[in-house]
């Protein structure tokens, strides 16, 4: 049987990766807002300047991709894409390396975080 010691640290462990889970949610929302802003205004640039949608709420990186690509992203509701190097291990597994970007795929309880708060789900 687990010690108190042991349970408080995996409650700890859980209760980062929330709030990380979270903050990635947040930035998803800031680049569903720029594309939003792209399509109002029927603005058609080559790429989106989006922002880097590590777990790092200091990370001010930001990332360029075409619209295709960016809905390519937002296809599953567990993916992001992160400034290369901004990974977390214990979170996330990188699926692809694109030029700018990594693309990451939520895990375990960060995926069930990330699919809860997808602006795009129904």
């Amino acid at each position: 049987m687990p010690s108190g010691e042991g349970l408080r640290s995996q409650t700890e462990m859980s209760e980062r990766q929330r709030r990380r889970g979270l903050n990635e949610a947040v930035f998803r929302e800031v680049n569903e807002r720029i594309r939003d802003i792209n399509e109002r205004f029927e603005l058609e640039p080559q790429s989106l300047d989006l922002v880097c949608e590590c777990d790092d709420t200091s990370c001010t990186d930001r990332i360029s991709m075409s619209a295709a690509d960016y809905e390519q992203v937002r296809a599953d509701s567990r993916q992001f894409a992160i400034v290369p190097g901004h990974s977390d291990s214990t979170v996330e597994v990188v699926v692809a390396r694109e030029k700018g970007y990594d693309l990451v795929r939520k895990q375990s309880e960060a995926a069930a975080i990330a699919e809860e708060t997808d602006p795009r789900s129904p």
